[in-house]
């Protein structure tokens, strides 16, 4: 459960947050001054603050330069009233996440929040690279002992302690920002921020924005002065995803901010001087896009100082069992069972599939196919439904899985644990509302509805099992 820290004297908005926050699944701090906030940093790391700028004692600003002495990475959210927006953008300057306005927009400050949590997860979360035992692995990690794996894993170590633009490719799927995060983690910025920017998942109308911010009145709507994600990231990384499908325009300025390390923003004439690395990452073919027109001939090779290839799963059918071990560890830790195995037809059905998804689809249906098979070895038709496969055998296939149901209950009952009843009611029933989370990619209206649940009911339940939302529904870690 993601940790929020908020920092305001006012003591009806505190509630508020943490009222509001503890809904949506967080686990909500409080503290009542900029000196209380910076005790609350130093004796529990939280997830993200968000901070009023104005308090008695020291100031927002002062309290967040602390902040940032203890953890650079530290994501902070200035709140702010309109008349002392230029203290938070000064904030923003100096590396603060982003602020916002009272009063409060909820939806758009709880989708930062989100963003937010999102982003500390990405600066602190290791990626372990080249895991020789897949079951020991940490939850983020590049798995594979194939020929191609082992050239990334001394690509990635060259790259990573240089200042060099990076450029990842691959099909979706195959873990690109796995191995741009592995870069920052192994590179002399891992100190400092690590900004994802996703050119497809930004509307073209706000890419530009976000990336360079803009001055008062630039355009419609524009009532202030924004810092970008870029000047934001000065010292850090910037990752930028699916830069193949970056506007043209906007290329025009990535490119000078490579050959010329400054930054304009939208609707101003200051040149501001800015010392990022960059890292991009791309599915598409460049070459052929250059050809066409629709990518800069000359940003193409800015950005490809240095490249590393993620190969697709169908050429390295030899880790798809390492791969399988790792997800079957993973899943099973997060769901609080013990990892069942794989049985051998199961994995030999699973290395013959073409996986155009690659290792993201892999993931997907170990983890559909885990939720299901009730604490026995994943069976060959447990794979096949949760690709969508027909079975051999479905009414077989139904018989198998009672008889599983059963020997599973019949072992607990031997285990002469006390509430069993209500441990396996909870077992299960952290099973069927992570699906319907899933299903519903975290929106817990729509899931509520599909268990039958009143909304209070489900986030309750939530609560207990520790679930922890995002965009998607994950347990808590990271």
């Amino acid at each position: 459960m993601a940790q929020i820290l908020i920092v305001d004297d006012d003591h009806q908005l505190r509630m508020s947050f943490e009222r509001l926050l503890a809904a949506e699944g967080y686990d909500v701090r409080a503290a009542s001054s900029g000196e209380a906030g910076i005790d609350a940093v130093r004796e529990a790391m939280p997830d993200v603050v968000v901070m009023d700028v104005r308090m008695p004692g020291i100031s927002g600003l002062e309290a967040y330069a602390a902040m940032r002495e203890i953890e650079p990475r530290l994501p902070v959210i200035i709140m702010t009233a309109y008349g002392t927006t230029d203290m938070a953008i000064e904030a923003t300057k100096m590396g603060a996440y982003d602020y916002i306005l009272k009063p409060f927009d909820i939806p758009e400050t709880l989708r930062l929040i989100d963003k937010a949590v999102a982003a500390a997860r990405s600066m602190r979360a290791r990626v372990a690279v080249g895991e020789e035992d897949a079951a020991t692995a940490a939850a983020d990690a590049i798995i594979g002992k194939s020929p191609a794996m082992q050239e990334l894993y001394k690509a990635i170590g060259r790259a990573a302690p240089t200042d060099a633009t990076v450029l990842v490719r691959g099909e979706s799927g195959t873990g690109k920002e796995l191995v741009a995060r592995a870069v920052y983690q192994h590179s002399n910025r891992a100190d400092k921020p690590f900004l994802v920017i996703n050119c497809v998942a930004i509307p073209e109308t706000l890419l530009e924005s976000e990336l360079f911010g803009y001055e008062k009145g630039a355009f419609t709507g524009a009532s202030g002065r924004k810092v970008g994600k870029i000047e934001q990231a000065n010292h850090g990384t910037v990752f930028l995803d699916e830069i193949g499908d970056m506007p043209l325009p906007i290329q025009a300025k990535i490119l000078r901010l490579l050959q010329e390390q400054n930054v304009e923003r939208l609707g101003g004439r200051q040149v501001i001087p800015v010392d990022v690395r960059i890292i991009a990452a791309t599915n598409r073919d460049l070459e052929e896009a250059v050809r066409r027109g629709q990518f800069r001939e000359d940003l193409y090779y800015r950005l490809k100082v240095v490249t590393l290839s993620m190969p697709p799963l169908r050429e390295r059918p030899g880790d798809i069992a390492l791969l399988v071990r790792y997800f079957l560890s993973r899943f099973a830790k997060d769901m609080g069972q013990v990892d069942p195995g794989v049985s051998p037809a199961a994995l030999e059905f699973l290395t013959a599939q073409p996986w155009p998804g690659n290792v993201r689809e892999l993931g997907n249906t170990v983890k559909k196919a885990l939720i299901f098979n009730l604490g026995a070895p994943l069976g060959l038709d447990e794979v096949r439904k949760a690709l969508g496969q027909p079975l051999r055998n479905e009414a077989g296939s139904q018989a198998e899985a009672g008889e599983a149901l059963s020997r599973l209950i019949r072992r607990e009952l031997a285990s002469g644990r006390e509430s069993l009843f209500e441990d396996l009611m909870d077992r299960f029933g952290q099973q069927v509302i992570r699906e319907a989370l899933d299903a519903t990619g975290g929106n817990r209206t729509q899931a509520a509805r599909l268990l039958g649940l009143s909304r209070p009911t489900l986030l309750a339940k939530i609560e207990k099992y520790g679930l922890r939302i995002e965009s998607r529904v994950r347990p808590a870690d990271s």
